[in-house]
């Protein structure tokens, strides 16, 4: 109440964290320079995260519920089909981890093909990194990410004709589970021409999950820039329960003795997503010379991985909540612009998580790379900054609404779910957009304006 009233950043520093304590995590200036009206926003991410890990086990088993639920009906055929089977005592039971197991996500669309099965490798070799195959490829490796390991495997080496490498389940620090998932896939098991990496986004269930998007705590590197500080973390990248781990992990230049960093317990080092990911890619890269390699996901540059680099053709990811400051966007375009873009973050309509952290006076936090933003009739523009920046402008507020109706009414076609899910949308319309029904159409029906 003190920070919220007087702006007292003492009483406000427990609930805050930073790479200095003498500065707002949140900020982008010196301590006490945020303007009063915009301190209610961090209050409300406080209190909103505590409210989340409040309810983090329930959202946990109502996730559960859901997913039993919806793959009860799907494998046995429909609703009817689960009361005939029901009468005739030959219900199927979903087990989870099988590869008939589909996640909350995967039911809201349930398209597993590609849009142009086999041009994929082709447009690679001509190095059309923006063509509508590469980018389908990546929108639909963004959604399988959310399965279990087997249902990954069945999908990439049966329907996409690939090879699959392994899924990884990466180990949290801060979180204490292994809560990062992501996969990797060659287009062919010998010879390869490309290895994709997707990273999983926002589980729908997943308190933790959401606790990431809403959070505005940072971590500064010098010389790259203040990033996320969840996002670190969930790459395995530190603790912010002791902020040593950041510059362990972080800083190339320290004095372990000094800060200590001699004594920390790095024991789960190799269970991390952004150190097994990257000791496998170096494998994958060496095994196919001739390979490039796309990232669906966030990924970072600042251990200089200089081989590494020069074998990335992209990177593309959907929906992208914010990660760092201006100066980290200005870092790592400086890495992804030359000689041709590299980073593409694609963004639809309304949907409210790439609205997230706050880009004001207060927050900084910026966007970077190509945005290509789709509206709802799937127009494709190319800008710096989707429209509507930070999502509760009361102006918006109408069209916002008004964008649910007429994408409910076009969904009415769609399956019992997916317009339950819209339904929903018309409460809140930026989270029904995150959909991923939404961005498969984009890439697949989009036009340039």
């Amino acid at each position: 109440m003190k920070y919220l009233l007087w702006g007292d950043l003492e009483s406000g520093l427990r609930f805050l964290e930073s790479s200095d304590r003498g500065s707002v995590a949140m900020g982008g200036g010196a301590s006490g320079e945020e303007e009063a009206n915009d301190r209610w926003i961090i209050i409300v991410s406080i209190v909103v995260r505590k409210l989340l890990g409040l309810c983090s086990k329930p959202m946990e088993l109502t996730g559960y519920g859901v997913d039993f639920i919806l793959n009860l009906i799907s494998q046995n055929g429909s609703l009817l089909g689960l009361l005939s089977n029901t009468l005739n005592g030959e219900v199927i039971i979903p087990k989870r981890g099988t590869e008939t197991f589909i996640s909350t996500i995967g039911q809201l669309d349930e398209r597993v093909e590609l849009y142009k099965p086999g041009s994929v490798t082709e447009r690679i070799v001509n190095l059309e990194l923006d063509d509508r195959a590469i980018m389908d490829l990546c929108m639909m490796a963004s959604n399988l990410a959310y399965e279990n390991a087997q249902v990954v495997k069945n999908v990439v080496v049966h329907h996409w004709k690939m090879h699959f490498v392994d899924f990884y389940n990466g180990w949290d620090d801060y979180q204490k589970e292994n809560s990062t998932q992501v996969f990797m896939i060659c287009d062919k098991p010998k010879d390869a021409t490309l290895i994709l990496i997707s990273f999983r986004g926002t589980e729908p269930f997943n308190a933790n999950d959401w606790s990431t998007d809403i959070d505005f705590s940072w971590y500064e590197i010098p010389k790259v820039g203040k990033l996320h500080m969840e996002f670190l973390e969930a790459l395995g990248l530190g603790n912010r329960e002791d902020i040593r781990t950041f510059r362990y992990h972080l800083q190339t230049k320290i004095v372990k003795e000094s800060d200590g960093i001699d004594k920390i317990d790095i024991r789960s080092l190799d269970m991390t997503a952004y150190h097994m990911v990257r000791e496998k890619l170096r494998s994958l890269l060496e095994e196919h010379k001739n390979a490039k390699f796309i990232v669906t996901g966030h990924m970072l540059v600042i251990h200089e991985e200089k081989k590494l680099m020069e074998k990335l053709l992209g990177v593309y990811t959907f929906g992208q909540p914010r990660v760092g400051n201006r100066q980290l966007g200005k870092f790592m375009e400086a890495h992804f612009d030359h000689p041709v873009p590299k980073y593409f973050r694609v963004v639809y309509s309304n949907d409210l998580v790439p609205r997230l952290p706050y880009d004001d006076k207060t927050f900084l936090y910026k966007h970077f790379g190509v945005c290509l933003y789709y509206n709802s009739c799937y127009i494709e523009q190319r800008m710096e900054e989707e429209p509507n920046k930070n999502f509760f402008d009361i102006e918006q507020l109408i069209p916002e609404h008004a964008n649910a109706v007429w994408e409910l009414i076009r969904g009415l076609a769609m399956g019992w779910f997916s317009i339950l899910v819209r339904v929903l949308g018309l409460e809140m319309p930026g989270m029904s957009a995150h959909c991923p029904t939404n961005y498969i159409n984009s890439v697949r029906l989009g036009k340039s304006m």
